[in-house]
């Protein structure tokens, strides 16, 4: 193995980084990190300034079709495989004495690197941390905070399909007396939909969620009675409910419908009508948690940055006209989903066609 130049930039050391994990040199991106320790650089530094900045660069070349899927996942397994080893690397740690904290992603949730960077952070900083990783479900949540005496859970999600489980989970938490803290790209950048969903506090990156739990957290007031529907009163009108259990038929009803009207599926390859079913799936999935948040926002950034990823990919962004049309006609009856989707087309019209960090991404 070459040894990594010595350097004192976090930008040239990120540059290097950069360079090992979409090479797929293992060895050579933990030579980098262990040098950047040896060389006097703190390892939350290490984690968040010089890890985490890569990882983003990742998911944003794959977003500008510049990494493939493979590519993307092997540079994000070399990831986690050097911070593991982070973890067991003889540097100054701060004793246990600030609390105990459970780190766990929500039910369905994969994207465990945010938890994983923010266990990692609270340990160096001295808590005693359960990492408990990917998409735990939340009854198995609920019977670890019973067996662990753990304080007060961080509760991690990516992508906003994963909010109305996120939801479950907090309110679950909340009930036995845990305070949560939400963080992730899944509840927006600014933590709207952490306060949406009733979460005790939310954080928009590591450092500032150690800050929080050290500042303190007061526990949730189990006198309330509040229930998941509190926080949520448009739900009552059963539009979430009505097309979220119709979401498989959905996607089969507009996938036949475009074939009439966009002439260019004739053409497709078996693998592209699958990716093109997929993505009609995404969309409503997407549709179906804004009907859940009421949130414009959140459906319309999804399709605009759809039509960026399908430009990168050299697909006509226009074909989401006619899924969204289809979609709208089929739930003509629904006044918020028709709201959603007139705001969603209107925006598709507007929007450039350039990629950029997905509206539910890992930052």
């Amino acid at each position: 193995m070459n040894a990594p130049t010595l350097v004192t930039s976090t930008e040239e050391l990120r540059d290097q980084l950069w360079e090992a994990v979409t090479s797929r040199d293992e060895y050579r991106a933990a030579g980098i990190v262990f040098t950047a320790l040896d060389n006097g650089m703190d390892t939350e530094t290490v984690l968040l300034d010089l890890i985490a900045p890569v990882q983003t660069k990742v998911g944003t070349e794959w977003a500008a079709n510049r990494l493939s899927v493979a590519q993307e996942h092997a540079a994000s397994a070399i990831t986690e495989r050097v911070i593991a080893a982070l973890a067991h690397h003889p540097a100054p740690r701060t004793p246990p004495t600030r609390g105990h904290i459970t780190v766990a992603c929500v039910d369905q949730e994969w994207h465990s690197l945010p938890a994983r960077l923010l266990a990692e952070v609270l340990t160096l900083r001295g808590w005693r941390v359960d990492f408990l990783g990917a998409q735990v479900p939340t009854q198995h949540l609920i019977a670890h905070l019973h067996n662990s005496g753990a304080e007060t859970v961080a509760l991690s999600s990516s992508i906003p399909t994963r909010l109305p489980t996120a939801h479950a989970a907090i309110t679950a938490c909340q009930a036995i007396g845990i305070p949560v803290l939400a963080g992730g790209a899944a509840f927006g950048h600014d933590g709207r939909y952490a306060r949406l969903l009733g979460a005790n506090a939310w954080a928009p990156d590591a450092r500032a969620a150690a800050r929080q739990l050290t500042d303190g957290i007061p526990a949730p007031n189990l006198a309330s009675g509040r229930h998941q529907v509190d926080d949520l009163p448009h739900l009552a009108d059963q539009e979430y409910t009505l097309v979220a259990r119709t979401q498989p038929q959905l996607v089969k009803t507009v996938l036949v419908q475009l074939e009439d009207r966009f002439p260019a599926m004739a053409a497709y390859t078996a693998h592209q009508r699958e990716r093109t079913a997929e993505d009609i799936a995404h969309i409503v999935e997407f549709l179906t948690v804004a009907l859940y948040t009421d949130d414009d926002d959140l459906f319309t950034g999804f399709i605009t940055w759809t039509a960026g990823i399908l430009t990168a990919r050299h697909v006509p962004a226009r074909s989401l006209h006619p899924a969204l049309d289809i979609l709208a006609a089929e739930l003509k009856d629904f006044p918020r989903a028709t709201r959603l989707l007139d705001q969603a087309r209107f925006a598709l019209d507007r929007a450039p066609t350039t990629t950029g960090s997905h509206p539910g991404a890992p930052a």
